[in-house]
């Protein structure tokens, strides 16, 4: 047939370059201003010629941007021949489970964690395999790119779209592959964060007799009212934290925008570490396929989840796969190894049993169904698989990323016994069953795959030994050096590569010094926190106040003050 085209509108002259979007594993940018409906059909008709078969199924999450996107991707892909079937309002793993059972592609749109301004699109091929720059999305790019230069999408074969329900058999599924046996009545508070959860949580908790579900933040909202829809941050817990205790609740659970990553917290409002919960899962699903006749099952988790995982997984008669960062390599090395579970230090977990994707909702059914089989509280049921002391990510903003890594590599080289990999940025491990208890730590230095940033994990047998090796480290990415002033008193000059300043910080919000007078190195500055929150701190007038619970803890002499409960919390300048 003759091809037929729509014109896009032109933007600007030459080739758009794309590349700021299209990140390692999916795409992300500002919608209505980055990531715009036209960027958007022209993905869908790119996504649809880069497939072999022209199924394609759609969703998208509850951002007040979604729903003209998923239109727009809707209309790209038709217009390229795809039969494409419109799922509607989805949890990313609710997409994943329609295209493993109906074996079509798949497109996502969401931003996952991320501010409600933003949006974005996970893609997945049939069988929900995953789409990732080394498997096909730098190929989607430029074909996206392409369409965008030529300002129009030729009409190409005879696609349609037509509608699809998928949550009664996702949920079907998912309580299918963890049942919950017959025990103890549990109570939980879920907080939907006003993602996908408050969709999906009912669907898959409410039937379940062992459950008495209670819901915090269901109500779907795009523009996140209540707090943001990340749980990884501690500030975006306190909500939960206080259902946890003010319900006299068993367990917490936490899901982010999307509902596909699942944060646990014990009957005390804790935060449980999502390696504890990778060795708690991967423990269960190694007994249940030995106990289906495999006599070694495989289990992966990235390199920078806990020492731990990886010695429950062989205690358990299981085979460990360390893996890189990011959920298209660690669904591609499962798929390849036959690995029956995975997990991230990022609170995603994934199953083979669920087409080798990843589902915060089936990952908290495993949490529920240990719990319901055990006499105890969840603190005892999780207190054995954190044994370690870990730093938690720290991220680190430099000039020269490899300059800073190779600054550590010199720095840590003359150590006797230490074993250096290159896997995924630069591992350390000094972790000998012979030495002494406070000479047995690792490190994971790392850069970002989706920001500037180096992003440092410390773990260690001794908490002493994890803030040595971690102050160590920092002081030497940030190139610190003691020097001496015409006085002879000693001050810290921090510099980066070239003499560049550099900044330390856990989020993408620089706090420098300033009006708070805090006269401390950016590294101390990294690991700051609210006393009372445990939130970030930025500077105010000789102060510096928190993010999370805006309390405000004075700085004296260039020293901040940080006791927990003795300032007010003002109205934030």
């Amino acid at each position: 047939m003759t091809e037929q085209s729509v014109t896009q509108p032109a933007t600007g002259p030459g080739r758009p370059d794309l590349s700021a979007l299209f990140l390692a594993n999916d795409v992300r940018g500002r919608a209505g201003v980055e990531l715009t409906a036209e960027v958007a059909r022209a993905l869908g008709a790119a996504f649809a010629d880069h497939l072999d078969a022209p199924a394609m199924i759609i969703a998208h999450d509850m951002r007040l941007s979604s729903p003209e996107l998923s239109r727009a991707v809707i209309e790209g892909a038709v217009r390229r021949g795809a039969i494409v079937a419109d799922a509607g309002l989805s949890s990313t793993d609710q997409l994943y489970f329609a295209s493993g059972q109906h074996h079509a592609a798949g497109v996502m749109v969401t931003a996952s964690h991320n501010p409600g301004a933003d949006n974005g699109f996970k893609l997945c091929l049939p069988g929900a395999r995953p789409v990732g720059r080394e498997t096909g999305l730098e190929e989607v790019r430029h074909a996206t790119e392409a369409y965008l230069a030529a300002g129009e999408i030729p009409v190409h074969g005879e696609g349609r779209a037509e509608g699809i329900e998928t949550l009664d058999g996702y949920a079907a599924a998912l309580r299918d592959l963890a049942p919950l046996p017959e025990g103890r009545r549990i109570r939980v508070v879920v907080d939907a964060g006003s993602g996908m959860a408050g969709h999906t949580a009912p669907a898959v908790f409410g039937g379940l007799p062992q459950v008495e579900l209670i819901d915090l933040h269901f109500t779907l909202d795009g523009s996140f009212p209540h707090h943001p829809a990340d749980p990884l941050r501690p500030e975006n817990l306190r909500d939960l934290q206080e259902a946890v205790l003010g319900e006299g609740a068993d367990l917490g659970l936490a899901f982010d925008g999307d509902a596909d990553r699942c944060v646990v917290l014990d009957e005390h409002g804790t935060a449980v570490p999502p390696s504890a919960i990778t060795a708690l899962i991967a423990r269960r699903e190694i007994a249940r396929a030995r106990a289906a006749g495999e006599e070694q099952p495989v289990a992966v988790a990235n390199l920078v989840s806990s020492r731990h995982v990886a010695e429950t997984v062989r205690a358990a008669g299981g085979e460990f796969v360390r893996t890189p960062v990011g959920h298209a390599r660690i669904k591609t090395i499962m798929a390849e190894r036959d690995a029956v579970f995975g997990g991230e230090h990022s609170a995603h977990y994934y199953f083979r049993d669920f087409f080798f994707a990843d589902s915060g909702m089936l990952a908290a059914l495993h949490v529920l169904s240990a719990l319901v089989e055990s006499d105890g509280p969840a603190s005892g049921l999780v207190a054995t698989h954190s044994p370690y002391h870990a730093s938690g990510e720290i991220n680190l903003r430099v000039t020269d990323a490899e300059a800073a890594r190779e600054r550590v590599r010199s720095h840590i080289a003359s150590r006797p016994g230490v074993c250096t990999d290159d896997l995924d940025g630069l591992t350390a491990v000094h972790w000998d069953g012979e030495l002494p208890a406070e000479d047995r730590w690792w490190f994971s230095l790392r850069s970002s795959h989706t920001e500037p940033l180096l992003r440092l994990n410390v773990e260690a047998e001794q908490e002493e030994s994890m803030l040595r090796i971690r102050d160590q480290i920092l002081a030497t990415v940030q190139n610190e050096d003691i020097v001496q002033d015409e006085s002879g008193a000693a001050e810290t000059e921090q510099a980066g590569a070239g003499g560049a300043p550099a900044t330390a910080t856990t989020t993408d919000i620089s706090l420098p010094s300033g009006a708070s007078g805090a006269d401390v190195p950016g590294w101390v500055r990294a690991i700051l926190r609210c006393p009372d929150c445990g939130g970030e701190l930025r500077d105010v007038d000789r102060a510096m106040q928190c993010t999370g619970c805006a309390r405000v803890h004075p700085v004296d002499g260039g020293i901040p003050v940080l006791i927990a409960g003795q300032h007010e919390a003002p109205s934030a300048p």
